[in-house]
């Protein structure tokens, strides 16, 4: 997966750039590098890239504009690069459409271990479920007002498909494969993020709340199926 894999590094800082070039190339990658944000736009437009890490404070043309303007012609993984670390910072970065978010200062060989996860949740089928949940004849997951479809990875709440990314929809699925099972922040991070994470595992609660939020949207009911044990993980259980 990643010997065929290009990175493209948007990050004003030489010595940065020196370092993650270094680790990623051990690891097999190729790297395209971008000082501006401005020429980054016009390399992801115009090449091969198979995923973008994104600084956020960048002269000119800031990172939360330049994801936005990414998301507006490519589905490309993004992974923000910065040192603001403040949940309200995660949120907007989620929204604006990034993937991941990597706080400064941070260690090399975890980025890495990030960019193979999405990488690998792009090009791979969804996470397996730990315990029976049978697929219908249909080839999906049903409930109450919520369809999910795995082969396609579309999740159809109250007959309107619900727009996720791709973490988010693996995050739901992995959730409702195990429906009824308390799962812990940890094992979430292991099974859809991919990876050990070393970090702030509430991660997983910003995405669960913005998924949450999402689900609200068309229907407060199902958005209730994801409930949180509290000092244990979420649980995915339907309402009665």
């Amino acid at each position: 997966m990643n010997k065929a894999a290009t990175v493209l590094l948007v990050e004003d800082e030489e010595k940065i750039r020196r370092m993650l070039r270094l680790f990623l190339e051990q690891e097999a990658f190729g790297v395209v590098e971008a000082e501006e944000c401005r020429p980054a736009l016009e390399i992801l437009r115009q090449g091969q890239v198979d995923l973008v890490i994104l600084d956020v404070m960048m002269p000119g043309l800031d990172g939360w504009t330049t994801c936005r303007k990414i998301r507006e012609f490519s589905e490309v993984p993004i992974l923000f690069l910065t040192a603001r670390g403040e949940e309200s910072d995660r949120v907007l970065g989620f929204e604006l459409g990034a993937d991941d978010y990597v706080i400064k200062p941070f260690s090399p060989r975890e980025l890495v271990l990030r960019v193979k996860a999405l990488l690998r949740r792009r090009s791979s089928t969804p996470p397996q479920r730990d315990k029976a949940q049978e697929m219908t004849p249909e080839k999906g997951l049903h409930f109450p007002e919520l369809s999910l479809y795995p082969e396609g990875r579309k999740a159809v709440v109250k007959g309107e498909t619900l727009s996720l990314s791709p973490l988010e929809y693996d995050l739901l699925l992995y959730l409702a494969q195990n429906a009824g099972r308390v799962l812990s922040r940890d094992l979430l991070l292991d099974r859809v993020w991919g990876y050990e994470f070393a970090g702030d595992s509430r991660t997983v609660d910003t995405h669960v709340r913005r998924l949450r939020e999402k689900l609200s949207r068309i229907s407060p009911a199902v958005a209730s199926y994801v409930g949180t044990v509290r000092g244990s993980g979420y649980k995915f259980e339907v309402n009665p």
